[in-house]
């Protein structure tokens, strides 16, 4: 019997040959994706469970106190600004009927001839400008309300600003145009020690002064904004908020009336004013969520409505907006037209008559303008020194006339005649039109004109900030006034572009 002997070999496996997945790293890659999913999974739960507290708005990173720029605001001014809100709802208010006391206001008397400013203690105030409107002078418009600008260039998170406007938004850009146009870096401390000096003047309730109070709360806005110090600023931010709500809550109190008395002779300085400060701040605020804002657009519609309807038959702006017979003069009409040109770049809301109105204004501001080239007060200016004529020059060039015969004219009869002392005499409400006119003519124009005015401004300011009145200001009796003026005219480098030929296209202003 023969026994076989079976050996059993063990073959070695076969190598496998990688496929296409293990050939591009497929096993980790799926590694990685599950990875990632686990840790998608731990942050949604995470976000989920723990309540991120929101902000009403974003704000800019990068800000410097005080710089104009806006910078990301401490929770803590987060916290006061939450705390700022109107003291009226705009609906309550108008239901109950509690405007009776302001019902005749178109029941104008005809007042005689006025001493220029007479009626509003401290004369008018600034020439406001805004960038969109029936042409193309301040930036591009139509008149109605709708902003034809490109984007931002700050990207800012609540809404376009008009080009106009960006450029007085950015630090850099800020200094440059200073520089361009014959500014200097003690200009610049000057306007800040300005707004320092207004954060300590401002009242409980958010006003500046006693007296004419939403014409003097609207004059500092205005610088604040001049210097893009809006709610957004860590330094100015409170401040600005509270002369926001303390005009908002005014006009809602009285259905867009911006005055402490309709039938008072300051009443439409008052108005205008105030108008004026609420359509820029409803142009660089739009869209901002912080509640104490809510109506603020409404309110500037309403204000600015009230001016377009209270036009006097002549075309001109008369006392008490008497719109039949009346006292019109050139100085309450240049403050209205002021108001509707930044009403023009409240481009979320419709202002119904604009251009028609826009047009007989300007009618009835050229219609003072006399054979030298001066304008006058309510008739055709004469010879020599007229201090309204620089009011004539600003309004016809931020609606697009500014390079007329008129206006050169015009120039011309300023740059013969103005003087410009701060200590024996130096008229402020008629240097700051000056001063943006002759800064829109650019120029030797404009070189001229900033030599006479820049140190003077500087080298009077007070240490605490302020400027006291001059006396060539008869009207201008304190210091808020006085301050809210000389700050704008000190902004007038940057705050609007130029748009004649300026300074700072041809480079012929700089420094001296």
């Amino acid at each position: 019997m023969h026994q076989h002997t079976h050996q059993v070999v063990v073959k070695a496996p076969e190598k496998l040959q990688p496929g296409v997945w293990s050939k591009i790293g497929g096993e980790a890659l799926t590694f990685a994706v599950v990875f990632h999913v686990v840790l998608l999974i731990i942050a949604t739960i995470w976000m989920i469970t723990i309540k991120i507290p929101e902000s009403p708005t974003e704000f800019i990173s990068g800000g410097e106190p005080g710089g104009g720029d806006r910078g990301v605001q401490t929770a803590s001014q987060n916290k006061k600004l939450m705390q700022i809100a109107p003291s009226h709802d705009v609906k309550r208010v108008v239901a109950v009927g509690a405007l009776s006391n302001f019902a005749d206001i178109h029941q104008g008397i005809d007042l005689g001839e006025q001493d220029v400013l007479k009626s509003l203690p401290g004369g008018g105030g600034p020439a406001g400008m805004g960038g969109s409107g029936l042409g193309s002078s301040f930036g591009s418009g139509d008149g109605n309300g709708h902003l034809r600008g490109g984007p931002n260039v700050l990207n800012r998170p609540f809404g376009p600003l008009p080009p106009v406007f960006s450029k007085r938004c950015s630090k850099d850009d800020r200094a440059a145009r200073m520089r361009a146009n014959g500014g200097t870096p003690a200009c610049e401390d000057a306007v800040l020690k300005a707004l320092r000096w207004f954060k300590t003047q401002q009242k409980p309730d958010g006003s500046w002064e006693d007296q004419h109070k939403t014409a003097m709360t609207g004059l500092v806005l205005l610088a604040y904004f001049g210097h893009c110090e809006t709610v957004d600023s860590r330094e100015f931010g409170e401040t600005v908020a509270k002369g926001i709500v303390y005009l908002i809550d005014h006009g809602m109190k009285n259905n867009g009336l911006m005055g402490a008395d309709p039938k008072s002779q300051p009443f439409c300085y008052e108005h205008a004013i105030a108008t004026y400060a609420l359509a820029e701040a409803a142009t660089l605020c739009q869209g901002s969520k912080w509640p104490f804002l809510k109506h603020l657009e409404e309110i500037t519609q309403k204000a600015g409505q009230i001016i377009i309807d209270s036009q006097n038959e002549n075309g001109g702006w008369a006392y008490q907006y008497a719109m039949y017979d009346g006292h019109t003069d050139l100085s309450i009409v240049g403050w209205q037209l002021q108001a509707l040109k930044a009403c023009s770049h409240v481009t979320s809301v419709k202002f119904n008559g604009m251009a028609d109105c826009v047009s007989k204004g300007l009618n009835y501001v050229n219609s003072l303008q006399g054979s030298t080239g001066n304008f006058g007060y309510n008739g055709p200016g004469g010879a020599g020194y007229q201090p309204l004529t620089g009011v004539g020059m600003l309004c016809n060039q931020m609606w697009d006339k500014g390079k007329s015969p008129q206006v050169a004219k015009a120039a011309k009869q300023v740059l013969e005649n103005v003087k410009f002392d701060y200590k024996t005499g130096a008229n402020l409400y008629a240097a700051y039109y000056e001063s943006q006119a002759m800064m829109q003519r650019g120029g030797d124009d404009w070189k001229k004109y900033n030599n006479l005015m820049r140190e003077q401004l500087v080298g009077n300011q007070l240490a605490d900030g302020s400027w006291g009145a001059s006396p060539g200001s008869a009207h201008v009796n304190n210091n808020v006034f006085s301050t809210a003026l000389c700050t704008m005219m000190l902004e007038v480098y940057y705050r609007f572009l130029s748009t004649d030929g300026g300074a700072i296209h041809k480079g012929r202003a700089g420094l001296p």
